[in-house]
């Protein structure tokens, strides 16, 4: 087998919507991009069009640094020092093969070609090249935004080298942090090929005239394990353009009448084309915004109304249910107007999967990844065939004739596709449930367990609701830091959920506050306080896997790690000032230690901890662990992992690695603040922010409170000043907060609403 080069450089082929994405998301992994289209201009203006995406395709401004744009005119050249070379232009045929024989005599032998089509055959873009090309071309169909979806889709003809399909599914997995799935070369593949199935059953419901847009969404939303965006919503995403065009795709490729029929859009999907009202590039689709308000389309005049809700009793009923394979049980044998619904839009797609899976996909594995990692379900079809059985599916709908791989599992005696017991695909190496079922739970309560992960190494698990940060979660942090000082060499804090912590527990808080219990509130402060020292002077490393959301104090526990292992997505913020308080779990102490940690104790130090201030004061959020690094909340020493599914493996190889170096607590050294200079400069800022009117009132009090801790309280002048010294002043501030009117307002706000309110 003949290896080929590694992937150091790239070119993308076409900046448009898709190629201009997958260029920042290489650069995102650190790749120097060659991006091209037609003249330099052209590519130039892709890219600016990209870097004014949201949701941005960049993980921070300085990535777009990486790439070079060029003009197919003159610098086509350049792709022969790339070692992957991604075409992105136009869908179609004609257009690829021509530029595939320009690429023939430029490449570099053995470098990959890869096609980022959606329906396009691999085998037709190969025909009349040479060997080593076609050994090297594949499909590599990225999913909108590159960025934020997981799948992609890797599609060999039978000429591409299997190593050539290896070494592009590493890379995009380690380097990319995707989720992989190896297609046949069958229209639109896997995902687009069932997804638009499901789309097209529901279309037909809304054509039917019994369900509204708004109902629709309510039902194929996060009630079944599905984006917020449900159906229509996605769809002017997604662009109703787009979806015309796929399903013309399939319908003309997809074998047989029957099935060709199965792909035929309603008319209404071309009216809106034809009007121009092509999802949210236009500005309206199937919904429409004016101003402030969500208008919905109304079908049948055509026209546009006030947003109505959805009132469906079956889905308030099942609100409260967690577990979505419960919530799908019942809502699918229902009698209501849901469980119709589901009976001929879900039912339809489980049948129509199983029957076509043989001939697009390896395994149902592959089904279920693509469905998840493209369309972010949280369940895949044949999960969702599981969770509701076989039998039972089959009896709802009395399909006339049963898919030869349901009839099989049937025969068998079976009513599921897996066993009860079978890890869920597309996980990846979670090594924490893994840990669990080897009966290495040390000890557990309702926030979060201590779990024995071998080599010495000992994992404080979170698993409360969204990891909000209670008495349980601080518990048995202190469990474990104990337990490891005595019997292990390290220590990983991390969670399998999405989110690592969204902070402190807010109810517990506010309901102390409103009560007026002072003593109570002094005490879970102080508590946590000692739990984050404890973090930072531990015996043995601490290592904390963050990704998802960290904020308040689920940041607050990160900065006090001896490293942070971040998954790239990962959102990190000391978000206290939105809900009226200050950080007060060593979050405003940690900030200005580091700020002020290298400033020479002679020098003003006003500068340093004025970019500190402002990220607490502002709330500042990262957008990545990239921007996390530029806020200060990571430092250079902590990492990255791009995939998510190797983010404990990750943080538990640097906590052995610190533990074998020799590991040793940082020593305790005093944090240099301003004193009262510091403190009058920043609140002079925060009133003559008041006085602009770019903050409130409310706003003005919790900055001169944040701007007395930070610069030291009442010291007259600059001084080096403990840790103890800053955590009683920000536990002070706190409490002080606490006690007002306006802060107990907002936390009553976002507890109700999930949104910050401005009093």
């Amino acid at each position: 087998m003949t290896h080929g080069i590694s992937i150091r450089t790239a070119a993308v082929l076409g900046a448009g919507t898709m190629g201009a994405q997958i260029a920042a998301h290489l650069a995102n992994a650190g790749v120097p991009v060659l991006l091209l289209d037609l003249t330099a201009e052209i590519a130039g203006d892709g890219l600016k069009r990209a870097l004014g995406l949201k949701p941005d395709p960049f993980f921070t401004r300085d990535t777009a640094s990486l790439i070079t744009v060029g003009g197919l005119d003159r610098d086509f050249g350049g792709v022969a020092a790339a070692d992957w070379i991604v075409e992105a232009v136009v869908e179609q045929l004609d257009v690829k093969r021509a530029l595939f024989e320009r690429l023939e005599t430029t490449r570099r032998p053995q470098s990959v070609v890869s096609s980022n089509t959606s329906g396009i055959p691999i085998a037709a873009l190969a025909e009349g090249r040479s060997e080593d090309f076609r050994r090297h071309l594949l499909g590599t169909h990225f999913f909108n935004p590159p960025r934020y979806l997981r799948l992609v889709e890797v599609i060999p003809t039978p000429e591409t080298g299997r190593d050539v399909v290896d070494r592009i599914t590493d890379f995009a997995v380690r380097r990319l942090g995707k989720g992989v799935v190896v297609a046949k070369d069958t229209p639109n593949f896997i995902a687009n090929h069932i997804g638009l199935y499901g789309v097209i059953q529901t279309l037909r419901m809304l054509d039917s005239g019994d369900y509204t847009i708004e109902e629709i969404d309510a039902i194929t939303g996060p009630a079944l394990g599905r984006p917020k965006s449900a159906t229509f919503r996605t769809m002017d995403i997604a662009g109703i353009d787009v979806l015309g065009h796929v399903a013309r795709n399939l319908a003309e490729r997809v074998p047989g009448a029957a099935a060709r029929s199965a792909f035929t859009l309603p008319p209404l999907v071309q009216a809106l084309i034809d009007r121009g009202w092509i999802g949210e590039k236009a500005g309206q689709g199937f919904y429409r915004r004016d101003g402030s308000d969500i208008l919905t389309l109304d079908p049948g005049p055509m026209a546009y109304r006030p947003k109505q809700p959805a009132r469906l009793p079956a889905l308030e009923a099942v609100r409260s249910v967690e577990d979505v394979r419960d919530r799908l049980r019942t809502l699918f044998t229902g009698s209501d107007k849901v469980g119709a619904f589901l009976r001929q839009t879900l039912g339809p797609l489980l049948l129509y999967t199983a029957e076509v899976t043989p001939s697009i996909a390896h395994t149902i594995d592959d089904v279920d990844c693509a469905m998840k990692w493209g369309f972010g379900w949280e369940l895949g079809p044949f999960e969702i065939w599981d969770a509701l059985g076989i039998q039972t599916v089959l009896d709802q709908l009395q399909p006339r004739s049963i898919p030869p791989l349901v009839e099989g599992i049937r025969a068998a005696g079976g009513d599921r596709f897996r066993a009860p017991a079978a890890d869920p695909p597309c996980t990846g190496p979670q090594l924490l449930p893994g840990a669990r079922d080897r009966s290495r739970v040390l000890r557990t309560n309702a926030g979060a367990s201590l779990i024995d992960l071998g080599d010495d190494v000992l994992a404080v698990a979170f698993h409360a609701k969204m990891n909000a940060i209670g008495g349980d979660t601080v518990q048995m942090l202190q469990a474990g830091l104990k337990e490891a000082a005595a019997n292990f060499a390290a220590v990983v804090i991390g969670t399998d959920a999405q989110n690592f912590s969204v902070g402190a527990n807010l109810m517990l808080v506010l309901l102390e506050a409103q009560e007026g219990n002072w003593d109570d509130i002094d005490l879970m402060v102080r508590t946590f306080q000692a739990t984050t020292q404890a973090m930072r002077y531990s015996a043995v490393p601490v290592v904390v896997a963050a990704a998802g959301l960290a904020l308040g104090g689920g940041c607050e526990i990160a900065l006090h790690g001896d490293r942070v292992q971040a998954a790239a997505e990962s959102y990190l913020g000391l978000v206290e000032v939105g809900v009226g308080l200050i950080p007060a779990g060593g979050g405003t102490k940690e900030t200005v230690r580091r700020a002020t940690l290298h400033c020479d104790p002679r020098a003003d130090v006003l500068r340093s901890v004025q970019v500190s201030f402002e990220t607490i004061a502002f709330a500042k959020v990262s957008t990545s662990a990239a921007h996390a690094r530029q806020l200060g909340y990571l430092r250079d020493v902590d990492g990255v992992s791009m995939n998510r599914d190797g983010l404990i493996a990750e943080a538990k190889r640097v906590a052995l690695e610190m533990a074998r170096e020799g590991y040793a607590p940082p020593p305790r050294r005093l944090i240099q603040v301003g004193g009262e200079s510091v403190t009058a400069a920043l609140k002079l800022g925060v009133h003559l922010a008041w006085r602009g009117g770019g903050i409130s009132e409310h706003d003005a009090l919790i900055g001169r409170t944040l701007a007395t801790v930070i610069g030291g309280g009442s010291l007259p002048h600059a001084a080096g000043v403990s840790e103890a010294y800053l955590l009683d002043l920000e536990r002070e501030a706190f409490l002080k907060l606490c006690g007002e009117p306006k802060t107990l307002a907002r936390m009553q706000h976002t507890l109700k609403t999930g949104k910050p309110l401005r009093n």
